[in-house]
């Protein structure tokens, strides 16, 4: 009778943390602030990235598949925008996502390269990873796009 009994605490001691910690989670699918991001209206988040760690570009790209998958990508615009080191995952020779770059743009996402910066690294626009797009300066273009409802995340 003890072996059962201490069984059937053990079996309670397992499932209600587990029923607690399921009803924890919350499911944000299709609950958003208005307005609601719709195809027509998407959520429009820009992205810097200044840094030149494989593993931080790495986490950047990282977060960006996670806005997809929340979103969905149908309701989502995303732009990175790379300067200073940053700069660096998007050129063809130096480049250590370069097909990390490359899915994601299959996905829309865009990539857009600091001219400035690529200008003191006495580089053009030929040396950038196909389809990637070029800006005068990318501060300032994450400013356009922030004072015309773009989201900035730096993550």
């Amino acid at each position: 009778m003890l072996p059962r009994r201490l069984f059937l605490l053990a079996a309670a001691a397992v499932t209600v943390p587990v029923a607690a910690a399921r009803a924890m989670v919350v499911d944000r699918k299709g609950k958003f602030a208005d307005p609601q991001p719709t195809i027509d209206a998407p959520r429009r988040i820009v992205v810097s990235l200044a840094e030149d760690d494989p593993k931080r570009i790495n986490a950047v790209l990282s977060n960006i598949v996670n806005i997809q998958k929340f979103y969905d990508a149908a309701q989502v615009k995303l732009a990175v925008i790379a300067y200073g080191p940053g700069l660096v995952a998007l050129l063809k020779d130096r480049s250590p996502v370069a097909q990390r770059i490359e899915s994601l743009q299959a996905l829309e996402v865009e990539f857009i390269a600091c001219g400035a910066t690529l200008e003191t690294l006495h580089k053009t626009a030929a040396d950038l990873l196909p389809d990637v797009d070029e800006v005068p300066n990318g501060l300032p273009e994450i400013v356009e796009r922030s004072l015309s409802g773009w989201i900035h995340l730096r993550p």
